[in-house]
């Protein structure tokens, strides 16, 4: 019925009690999950549990915020992608939140990832956050529409979530989303066409009410589509198919 579309079951919070945390999944509903790699050091943890599990997946990719030695190649993406339980690359994209100063750096892997995904034939998977405008101009630049994938975590405005779409771009909504304050995101769930939308929980960062500022796993994605059927008044039952459907399409899954 539901399927996190991106988490972090490899992070220890997480790993160390995977069995719950699987079971868990189960009795909600929840039929699969991708576990997001963010650095290639630990991308072996990421692949273990993707090939341990059947209805886990895999992506490969180092996120914005990590400042390395050797920034990861086109070529090692690509080579690391192969594996058929890797679905996606990333996550990748900007973040300028966190980081300041001259973010070249954060463009230019951005751009490498985006040039992987196109040469393997997979799917990106965007991070971006105070970013948006070089987010969605590099995304023209590479022309990372021929190969589509998702913005997830999606904070922005709804001109923002309408210039992806218009790329072939997925949005994809948190726990976030079921926040008090989160106005300008209720705004976008309500409006953008179902088709273009996934659910995930980024566990086990971003719990969703009721559970909110405790550990987030990927059962309580859940309570995000439960969000998504009231602001738009229609059954949870129909968030779950369309995003389910979604994601296999997104991701050339069966």
């Amino acid at each position: 019925m539901f399927i996190d579309s991106h988490c972090h079951l490899s992070f220890p919070e997480l790993a160390e009690n995977i069995d719950e945390i699987l079971a868990n999944m189960k009795l909600n509903e929840v039929t699969r999950a991708l576990c997001v790699s963010v650095e290639l050091d630990k991308f072996p943890q990421v692949l273990q549990l993707a090939e341990r599990y059947e209805h886990i997946y895999a992506s490969v990719g180092v996120h914005p915020d990590y400042i390395l030695r050797a920034e990861p190649t086109q070529t090692e993406l690509v080579r690391l992608a192969q594996h058929p339980k890797v679905i996606a690359i990333g996550e990748t994209g900007l973040d300028y939140y966190r980081l300041t100063g001259d973010l070249e750096w954060q463009r230019e892997r951005f751009r490498t990832h985006i040039r992987a995904a196109k040469q393997c034939s997979k799917p990106l998977i965007i991070h971006t956050r105070s970013a948006a405008q070089d987010t969605l101009r590099i995304m023209v630049d590479e022309n990372a529409g021929s190969i589509g994938g998702v913005l997830h975590c999606f904070t922005e405005n709804l001109a923002v979530a309408q210039a992806a779409i218009e790329q072939g771009f997925y949005i994809s909504f948190s726990g976030i989303l079921t926040f008090k304050n989160a106005t300008l995101i209720k705004e976008v769930a309500q409006k953008i066409p179902l088709d273009r939308m996934l659910i995930e929980t980024d566990a086990p960062y971003l719990a969703p009410t009721p559970h909110r500022g405790k550990l987030n796993q990927p059962a309580y994605v859940k309570l995000v589509a439960q969000e998504i059927a009231k602001l738009r008044g229609i059954s949870i039952e129909e968030v779950g198919l369309a995003t389910s459907y979604n994601f296999r399409h997104l991701f050339r899954l069966k």
